[in-house]
């Protein structure tokens, strides 16, 4: 395979991470990085081994293969389609837009020049998620908690991530899991969420029922004083408990006398890590012109991740707590 090259746009608490990861990626070479804060861009490229910084996006994008852009959400749609423009593959931190018509139109745009578009859902490549697909039975009932502190304050930007709802901020995990899972239609969504330290909602909670009758309600809260990510899997024949956050879960089921619970195997890895190297993979593809495969989390898997919240959000709207 020959090596790509990847830049990234955006390097605050998140896209930090992708440049000092890139550069543990085999056959792959960051090449630079562009923030519009230069003085945070010279410290996180000094970090990653002096690469160059750009001084506009664009710039970084005619240096390079594809990139990952970790700008704050509603930024989303104008840096993402401009660097599509340039033909640029394009990982872009989740939620894919603000708004489905957004993401419509960007899902659109890179099939129609074969681009590579992944979206930052990177709970789907935690490995705690492996054993759910080696237990059979479908799921009947699916219970999500996330919680986390509130962001905090940064000289002159609001608090990271509060430009939009917890439910686009955090609960977009959980809903893009739950979508992988439950291969059937979402028929009925009933939501709550308020505000509490920003404009917008700051803890949400969901209940989805789907056409094949599985249920699931999703809790996401960013005013908590614990930090929580878990999952709780209900399926025909088993009961399955994991914590995204340990790496580790639980799983029980029905034995000749009585129930029995394991430890579920788990084998550790930097998910974030592992997303950027299947982002990579479908570049190299590209490249070398063979059958090209998706990432793991497409752009159409982030547009109906996004369709599904904003219905949460429209529930929401319409059983407003403060009337």
């Amino acid at each position: 395979m020959t090596t790509v090259k990847v830049g990234v746009i955006g390097v605050g608490a998140l896209g930090r991470h992708h440049a000092r990861l890139y550069t543990q990626c085999d056959d792959v070479e960051l090449v630079g990085v562009y923030d519009q804060n230069t003085e945070r861009a010279r410290e996180v490229a000094e970090e990653v081994g002096g690469v160059s910084v750009y001084e506009t996006p664009e710039l970084l994008a005619d240096a390079v293969e594809g990139v990952s852009i970790a700008v704050p959400t509603d930024l989303h749609f104008d840096v993402v389609k401009g660097m599509l423009g340039r033909h640029k593959h394009v990982l872009v931190e989740k939620p894919i837009t603000e708004t489905v018509v957004q993401a419509e139109e960007l899902v659109r745009l890179a099939a129609a020049s074969g681009l590579v578009l992944g979206v930052g859902h990177v709970e789907r490549y935690n490995p705690v998620l492996e054993c759910l697909d080696k237990t059979p039975g479908e799921p009947r009932f699916i219970e999500a908690h996330r919680l986390a502190a509130y962001p905090p304050p940064r000289p002159g930007l609001r608090p990271r991530g509060t430009e939009v709802s917890v439910v686009l901020d955090l609960m977009i995990h959980d809903i893009d899991i739950l979508l992988s899972l439950v291969k059937s239609e979402v028929k009925r969504v009933d939501a709550v969420g308020v505000p509490v330290l920003s404009e917008t909602e700051d803890i949400a909670n969901a209940r989805l029922v789907f056409a094949n009758q599985c249920v699931a309600n999703l809790t996401a809260s960013r005013v908590s004083a614990e930090s929580l990510r878990k999952l709780r899997v209900f399926k025909s024949d088993a009961y399955l408990s994991l914590d995204y956050q340990d790496h580790c879960g639980e799983i029980a089921y029905k034995g000749d006398h009585g129930i029995i619970r394991e430890s579920v195997p788990v084998h550790d890895c930097n998910a974030l890590k592992v997303e950027l190297e299947d982002f990579c993979r479908c570049i190299g593809e590209v490249k070398a012109g063979a059958r090209r495969s998706e990432p793991r989390v497409t752009g159409r898997h982030g547009l109906e991740a996004l369709r599904v919240a904003d219905r949460i959000a429209a529930s929401i709207k319409e059983n407003d707590l403060s009337d």
